[in-house]
């Protein structure tokens, strides 16, 4: 397995994580370090605990053994106040964009501003506005609902309300999934642009091979409810190792069964 350079602060880490549900061990002493201000990629199989990584890494899921920290700090065991601090600290960029079809696109994006930080609706208005410039949705798209938009438009929505708050650590669950190749090259680009802008860490779970490539600084891939293989984005293509392969080519023969 690739290792990065030991000179890269580490931002965040799951440390011999396991979780199971109903008997069945999705992570299985998984470790994972996310470093300072570069973007992470997980990638795997349907099933492998890609979601559950980043749902115990944001406290939605306790881990049933085993530890994440954050600079450090275990964060695993938090109780709703620690939680609640932790999540200022966080933005998130979810599957399908996740808004809601009865607030505003601004009110989307402002959805915490309001709800969790106190915000005036005045000025959660002009920083959700200002979010929407970013990811290059002009400002007369504030007022209109989650169903007038594309599919490429509430992605765009869905990211600037990640970023709104100019979070630490952004987590981005299949960013591309249900996106035409433009579009989702066009997220991908965004994504780049706002983790640089933010000078923040990044952390992925996709399938798509093409968003890793281009979005991550550094891949990790998650089977058995283990990292088999980590290492910078541009070595996946020459990592030697029987899982990655098969995975970026998409083989069905190989040591990983589909899952039908």
């Amino acid at each position: 397995m690739s290792e990065l350079p030991p000179h890269l602060a580490t931002k965040l880490e799951w440390r011999n994580v396991s979780k199971s549900f109903g008997g069945a061990l999705v992570l299985d002493g998984m470790s994972l370090t996310a470093q300072t201000g570069r973007s992470l990629v997980i990638i795997g199989g349907s099933g492998q605990g890609k979601s559950v990584t980043i749902k115990i890494a944001i406290g939605l899921m306790r881990p049933d053994a085993g530890a994440v920290l954050l600079d450090g700090k275990d964060i695993s065991g938090l109780g709703a106040g620690g939680r609640k601090a932790l999540y200022r600290r966080f933005g998130m960029l979810f599957q399908g964009a996740a808004l809601f079809d009865s607030l505003t696109v601004w009110e989307n994006v402002a959805f915490r501003l309001l709800n969790a930080d106190g915000v005036s609706r005045k000025v959660a208005r002009g920083r959700a506005i200002e979010a929407l410039e970013r990811v290059r949705l002009a400002a007369s798209a504030a007022d209109l609902y989650p169903g007038e938009l594309s599919g490429g438009m509430q992605k765009r929505v869905g990211l600037a309300r990640a970023v709104v708050a100019n979070p630490e650590i952004i987590f981005f669950d299949e960013p591309t999934t249900g996106l035409d190749p433009i579009t989702a090259d066009a997220i991908n680009d965004l994504i780049i642009d706002q983790v640089r802008r933010l000078g923040c860490t990044a952390v992925s779970i996709t399938h798509d091979m093409a968003s890793a490539r281009k979005i991550g600084d550094d891949i990790a891939m998650l089977h058995g409810g283990r990292i088999v293989w980590r290492g910078p984005a541009s070595e996946i293509d020459k990592s030697g190792n029987p899982y990655v392969e098969q995975f970026i080519a998409g083989r069905a023969d190989g040591p990983i069964t589909a899952a039908i």
